[in-house]
């Protein structure tokens, strides 16, 4: 079986708790363009009970929080790594998640990397894929 078969996106109710359990979120690719999508995707979040947190080498602030180069840098606990990054840099930022004790890796909706999610969903991290965070919160958390 490929991986691409073995992994499967959480269910509703499923990433309902997640958006519920946990707020403490570091945005992996953030930018401080306000037409990028991270941009948009966080202020939302942030307009909502989440804590974000700015992951971005070429950045020190976006919406007014401290941006850090990379998740070992962020010294506070991170829930939910929320990824807006090219698919192919995704199994890099999953070992880190893996390395810092994150519970969930979010990869944003056209980002989709089978091999890294059946990895951190190996190491006991929760994953979604190909998802766009703000929109479940739309659904679930509002």
């Amino acid at each position: 079986m490929t991986p691409s078969r073995e992994y499967q996106n959480p269910s509703d109710e499923q990433i309902k708790n997640i958006l519920e359990k946990h707020n403490k979120v570091a945005i992996v690719g953030l930018s401080s363009d306000q037409t990028r999508p991270s941009h948009a995707v966080a202020r939302y979040l942030k307009g909502k009970r989440f804590k974000i947190i700015p992951v971005n080498p070429k950045e020190m602030e976006v919406l007014e929080e401290k941006a850090y180069p990379n998740l070992s840098s962020i010294p506070e606990e991170v829930e939910i790594v929320d990824i807006f990054r090219r698919p192919e840099h995704v199994p890099p930022i999953v070992d880190e998640a893996i390395k810092i004790g994150a519970k969930v890796v979010w990869m944003q909706e056209g980002v989709v990397n089978h091999h890294a999610a059946l990895k951190a969903s190996q190491k006991g991290l929760t994953v979604v894929m190909d998802r766009c965070m703000a929109k479940e919160c739309r659904k679930h958390c509002d």
